[in-house]
């Protein structure tokens, strides 16, 4: 399939100033999106690293319109493509979305107009785009631009992996290879770097609009016993104005934070998995239309929700790490004025997601139960008839399918039908990646270590955060949006005034005055120590809970002080 050629420079250009103003009602593009836009109208294929509310649907819903061709948005959510069709076709663009939850009128409808080439815009999931039937849907038309919306659903290092995102490879060859547009809200370096690596598209380049957002106010409560989490809760929500999301780590926590807000009377609705899907959309429109002020949720709630005037977030349990804190945290203040973003860490969080992240990855076990439901008589055709013989977790066992497809002991077909090829086995290679996912699970690790880390820690928050992301903090000192800094501040303010009036000859009790003093710590500035993966460093300030080291590649990294091994001369 050819790929169409992009118009001329000016030509677009004047064309795009025109469709800004009197399609999407804007005067002007934000600098991050002129960056994206300008690659994609240039068929640079581009992943984009834009924080929430960065305006990421328009860096593809404005080229979409000037490109000659159609594009293809992949999204994990039906919920976001649902919302997207809607405000398009508002603005009378041909938006059409093919999913397994539309009834068979609006399947019909979409399907024909994919087919008669009237559909501008159609947003599918990757399990769609992974169905044959679809793929000789999309032939009939040039693609000129293929999204992966959330691309960090690409990586096996992401927050929030999806191994049918592993099948848009193959979906974008079968397209005619068109540039490429991935975006997402928060990717670390070396989650880019596999999001690049697993999407297989040559000359990818790395876009990063940063994650620093000075409206947004970072605090950390900490609690021992469940009763003082739960009241603390009731007394946040009852004291904050405006629109929040609570956000928990599981079903369980959800339904009984959600009956405590409604007993207390709070309009509060509620999102998880276990809901149906009719239940989970009334639920949503609830909290959208201003009908529930609170939405309690697990992290299934909320990619792609538009909701600006979001005045809190508050994570009633620790997220599994900082990408999906900051992913979650930053669905507050998407208009711009002040937002708070409140975790309430629980000694007891670390081990609830430990018990959520244990057996993410295959091991030699899985590989030979998969291996052994391959070789069975008759052979299984199909994904789902390998499920039933093997009886693996389908996520798992799709992980599985890309390590023996990778290695080459595994094929399918156009239909999607599985072949066995025994003399691409090789027993060294599938070591290898077993290897690998015991690599990966070392990072989840990790990751929750950083977590600890953030929750603990009397250092500024925002540096904590933009460290994570191997970015520079705007400011010098403190971001003044967190409550370490200010607290530090005020402790500050507070011994001034207790020096001044001291030289005045007058004294303040001592208990007027809290001084705030980080706990000592077993490693001192200079100290030579060792962190599992990344090796030796030189520690460059460190207290009880908490050290940052500077390693010899130049990057410095923060760690809870209990993943810091001393190294001795």
């Amino acid at each position: 399939m050819p790929t169409p050629r992009a118009a001329a420079p000016r030509a677009w250009r004047r064309q795009a100033e025109r469709l800004l103003k009197d399609t999407f009602r804007l005067t002007r593009l934000r600098e991050a999106q002129k960056g994206v836009i300008e690659r994609v109208m240039t068929q640079q294929s581009t992943l984009a690293i834009m924080p929430t509310g960065a305006g990421k649907s328009l860096c593809y819903q404005l080229p979409a319109l000037l490109l000659p061709g159609r594009t293809v948005i992949v999204s994990p959510l039906i919920s976001l493509m649902k919302d997207q069709c809607d405000k398009l076709r508002k603005r009378r663009i041909a938006a059409f979305e093919l999913h397994s939850a539309l009834n068979a009128a609006d399947t019909a409808e979409a399907e024909a107009a994919i087919a008669d080439g009237t559909a501008r815009l159609v947003f599918t999931t990757p399990e769609r785009l992974a169905d044959p039937d679809f793929r000789a849907l999309l032939q009939h038309h040039v693609v000129s631009l293929l999204v992966v919306d959330e691309a960090h659903c690409v990586s096996q290092w992401g927050h929030d992996f999806r191994p049918a995102f592993l099948e848009i490879a193959s979906g974008w060859r079968m397209m005619g290879r068109p540039t490429l547009l991935a975006l997402t809200a928060t990717a670390t370096p070396d989650v880019a770097e596999d999001i690049v690596a697993q999407l297989k598209v040559p000359g990818v380049e790395v876009l990063n609009a940063g994650a620093w957002r000075p409206n947004l106010h970072f605090s950390v409560e900490q609690f021992t016993g469940e009763d003082a989490r739960h009241q603390r809760l009731l007394a946040l929500v009852a004291a904050t104005e405006g629109p929040g999301i609570v956000y928990t780590s599981t079903v369980k926590a959800v339904d009984a934070v959600y009956e405590a807000l409604k007993s207390a009377g709070v309009s509060v609705a509620r999102y998880h998995g276990r809901l149906g899907s009719r239940e989970r959309h009334e639920q949503q429109d609830l909290f959208m239309n201003r009908k529930a002020r609170v939405m309690v949720a697990t992290n299934a709630f909320g990619l792609g929700i538009d909701k600006r005037d979001t005045r809190f977030v508050v994570h009633y349990q620790m997220p599994g790490g900082l990408d999906a804190y900051y992913q979650e945290a930053g669905r507050a203040g998407r208009d711009g004025r002040s937002a708070r973003c409140i975790l309430l860490y629980g000694h007891r969080d670390k081990s609830v997601q430990q018990f959520l992240m244990a057996g993410r990855y295959p091991g030699d076990e899985e590989v030979g139960q998969a291996w052994d439901a391959l070789l069975s008589e008759p052979p299984p055709r199909t994904l789902a008839e390998l499920q039933e013989r093997s009886g693996m977790p389908r996520n798992k066992l799709q992980v599985t399918l890309k390590l023996l497809r990778d290695v080459g002991a595994v094929s399918q077909n156009r239909k999607q039908e599985l072949k066995v090829r025994l003399d691409r086995l090789d027993p060294s290679h599938i070591a290898e990646m077993v290897g690998a996912y015991r690599e990966k699970t070392e990072r989840d690790r990790e990751m929750l270590e950083r977590m600890v880390f953030y929750a603990r820690t009397g250092y500024c928050r925002w540096k904590v955060l933009l460290e994570h992301f191997e970015e520079e903090p705007p400011f010098e000192q403190g971001c003044q949006q967190c409550d370490n800094c200010l607290r530090n501040q005020a402790h500050a303010e507070a011994e001034q005034a207790r020096q001044h009036q001291g030289e005045a000859g007058t004294s303040t009790p001592a208990s007027k005055i809290a001084i705030h003093e980080s706990p000592r710590s077993a490693f001192r500035p200079g100290d030579v120590v060792r962190v599992p993966r990344y090796g030796d460093g030189e520690v460059v300030t460190a207290d009880a809970h908490s050290v940052r080291i500077t390693f010899p590649d130049g990057r410095t990294r923060s760690f809870v002080a209990d993943y810091v091994e001393a190294v001795v001369a």
